[in-house]
């Protein structure tokens, strides 16, 4: 059943994700991988944001590249989700050893390059399932070009914990093994805040919350935010900005330079964006590459929202719709239904895979510029936390 995630349909109305339709189970020979940095906090509160986001990113780009096309043969697509800290993916078996390789050079790749700990874990389908979960995948049409995965059934947030405690480990690689990189790139300017602030959201279902009551409440909040330009999508229609030198050139050198010296990767950067800025700038066309419509394509193709056994938005919003949506999840938590996290930062950032620049599928992960969900995932654990009952 390679063909699984191929087939299933693309649904466009973010509200029919959220009700729980048009989701379909993953097969019990797939896997499921996780990934994320240890002390992600800590190393946000020294100012590694854009390093922490990278690295997340990294995991999927190196899928991408070294199993992409196995996983969906002729088509390269497999579900994932990114976590701002890490990601989570499946695949089928056929391609577990390929990806478990992958997964192992980032973790050597974050150690060597930043002296991040990258955790990581592959976790059968039918271990979770086997452990009372289930994974459920659903495609969500964000424009015509692209569509993201969409996780339901408690399975991913299973096999996160696993990781967490040791299990289904992937060993980091042998020191020398690096991943293929190629495509992942940070090069456009942090979008200041629209008439606020851009605040990322956590929510977490509790175990057994009641599902109507639970779709009901997602439904309320989705509502809140429709309320919003573009749904409060981030990311201008126009596009993000873009200037030379940016700040990400670092990062991305240090992703794609591979065994060659980092000074020539990044020479070679600043030579291939002072370029690109003259497109941008002037909006030239060459070669087929129009520059205007590429940024526009971004702003379409930019994840700023999704469900991964919860839902976790990065929104750019007003202060009136921030406490109105915070009183209606403070009103979840309170009916037992969910537990929740929230970060409040002035600008958001985006981390890319581009494949190919003449191509409109390239992917766009958006995240808040202080930390984001990482901030938002740590504020939900600490509200667990307070709320357990005293051992």
């Amino acid at each position: 059943m390679t063909n699984f995630y191929a087939g299933l349909p693309r649904i466009s109305d973010f509200d029919v994700l959220t009700s729980g339709d048009g989701y379909a189970p993953l097969p019990d020979e797939w896997f499921v991988g996780v990934a994320d940095i240890v002390d992600s906090t800590g190393h946000i509160a020294r100012g590694f944001y854009k390093t922490v986001n990278t690295i997340g990113a990294a995991v999927i780009s190196a899928q991408m590249n070294a199993v992409g096309e196995e996983a969906e043969p002729g088509t390269g697509e497999f579900p994932f989700v990114f976590g701002g800290d890490g990601a989570s993916f499946a695949m089928p078996d056929a391609s577990r050893e390929r990806a478990q390789e992958a997964l192992a050079q980032v973790r050597r790749w974050a150690k060597d390059e930043f002296g991040f700990e990258l955790r990581a874990a592959m976790v059968p389908v039918s271990a979770i399932r086997a452990a009372g979960h289930d994974v459920r995948v659903a495609r969500y049409k964000i424009s015509d070009e692209l569509d993201y995965a969409m996780f339901a059934g408690g399975g991913v947030r299973f096999a996160d914990e696993q990781m967490k405690v040791g299990q289904f480990d992937v060993p980091i690689a042998p020191e020398g093994e690096l991943p293929n990189l190629t495509g992942l790139s940070c090069r456009w300017t942090p979008m200041v805040a629209r008439n606020g602030v851009v605040l990322s959201v956590v929510v977490q279902p509790v175990t057994n919350a009641d599902p109507v009551a639970l779709q009901k409440l997602f439904r309320e909040v989705i509502a809140i935010t429709d309320q919003l330009d573009r749904n409060g999508h981030p990311v201008p229609q126009e596009g993000p900005g873009f200037q030379w030198g940016p700040e990400g050139l670092e990062l991305e050198a240090r992703a794609t330079h591979g065994l060659a010296p980092l000074w020539k990767r990044k020479a070679q950067l600043w030579f291939e964006t002072l370029i690109a800025l003259v497109f941008f700038k002037t909006g030239w066309k060459v070669g087929g590459f129009d520059a205007n419509h590429y940024t526009q394509t971004t702003g379409r193709n930019a994840d700023f929202r999704k469900l991964e056994d919860g839902l976790k938005m990065t929104i750019a919003c007003s202060a009136a719709v921030q406490q109105q949506l915070e009183l209606a999840l403070e009103r979840g938590r309170f009916a037992g239904l969910i537990q929740f996290g929230t970060a409040t930062q002035d600008s958001a950032v985006m981390t890319c895979i581009v494949p190919s620049i003449m191509r409109d599928d390239h992917v766009h992960f958006v995240d808040g510029a202080a930390g984001g969900y990482a901030l938002a995932a740590k504020r939900l654990k600490d509200a667990i936390a307070a709320t357990a009952p005293a051992a």
